[in-house]
């Protein structure tokens, strides 16, 4: 496994604060959010890489062993079994066994802890974390838009979870305990679950607040009136000005998206107005323009 810096991918340094965390990670995450790169294959995957250095780096557990054993973190705990098992007399010993078969080598990190496998070799068996699963779950905008439930159908099991409400595009949420079965009696291992979220037909959003675009015929806008649009939260009444132009925006405050595992707050949601000219008009319409454009 390759070695990824998570801290150089936050741009943070090693003793950096919770806070400093969470800042770099909201900066960049926006940054690099697909709904702001599209067809920027890049800036996916640089998404994907700072969501996994939050993953790690924001969980004091996680960050511990990650700063104690870099790559093999996830090892952490067969690597402190073997190594306690390292440090027992040779007496206290079990008879040699075979390593056990799950599809990985662990040579490798048994070496770099130990200066060499051959004692690795001849010990007792040492419980082994199961392997990690990946899945990736489709959700629409309104599906996400709300605290859900849904069942995965994972190695011929079927898992029932629970997706919070704001979600993101590209967002990844582990399942623990549900990976792959552990070896000699060791823990299972987890799911990693990333989401990938359909653009919606009318609602753009972006982070926590949504953008739509509302039609109002000419007369509203000139005189003002009340119009009703349709949000993701329900139908919502609108005052239009007298006199609005064209591509003017206004702001709806908290009719946003729910902020993600946080209870009562939302985004904004802004609405851009688009007049529409009136078309078709019989004669005495066109003379009723007429004679406003001459007043």
């Amino acid at each position: 496994m390759t070695f990824i810096d998570y801290y150089k991918i936050l741009g943070i340094e090693k003793k950096a604060t919770p806070g400093d965390i969470k800042s770099a990670y909201r900066k960049l995450a926006r940054k690099h959010h697909p709904d702001l790169n599209p067809n920027d294959a890049d800036a996916k995957r640089k998404f994907q890489q700072i969501n996994e250095a939050n993953e790690v780096l924001s969980d004091p557990e996680k960050r511990k062993k990650y700063d104690k054993y870099g790559k093999d973190w996830q090892h952490a705990e067969q690597f402190e079994n073997a190594k306690q098992y390292q440090e027992q007399p040779s007496d206290f010993r079990g008879p040699e066994y075979s390593r056990a078969q799950s599809g990985s080598d662990f040579s490798d990190f048994f070496e770099s802890m130990f200066g060499g496998s051959s004692n690795a070799g001849r010990s007792r068996q040492v419980k082994f974390r199961g392997e990690d699963y990946n899945a990736q779950l489709q959700l629409n905008l309104t599906d996400a838009f709300k605290t859900h439930k849904q069942t995965l159908a994972v190695n011929g099991k079927n898992i029932r979870i629970t997706i919070p409400a704001g979600i993101e595009n590209g967002q990844t949420i582990k399942i623990s305990g549900h990976g792959g079965p552990g070896i000699n009696g060791g823990p299972n291992g987890d799911l990693y679950i990333s989401f990938s979220i359909a653009n919606h037909p009318v609602i753009k959003r972006l982070g926590n607040d949504l953008y739509m675009n509302v039609e109002i015929d000419l007369f509203a806008a000139v005189l003002g009136g009340e119009i009703t649009i349709d949000t993701l939260s329900g139908k919502v009444k609108l005052k239009v000005k007298p006199e609005t132009q064209n591509g003017s925006r206004v702001k709806l405050k908290g009719k946003g998206f729910p902020v993600y595992k946080t209870d009562g707050q939302f985004g904004d949601l802004y609405i851009t107005y688009s007049v529409k000219i009136p078309t078709n008009l019989t004669e005495r319409q066109k003379g009723l323009f007429t004679e406003l454009s001459n007043s």
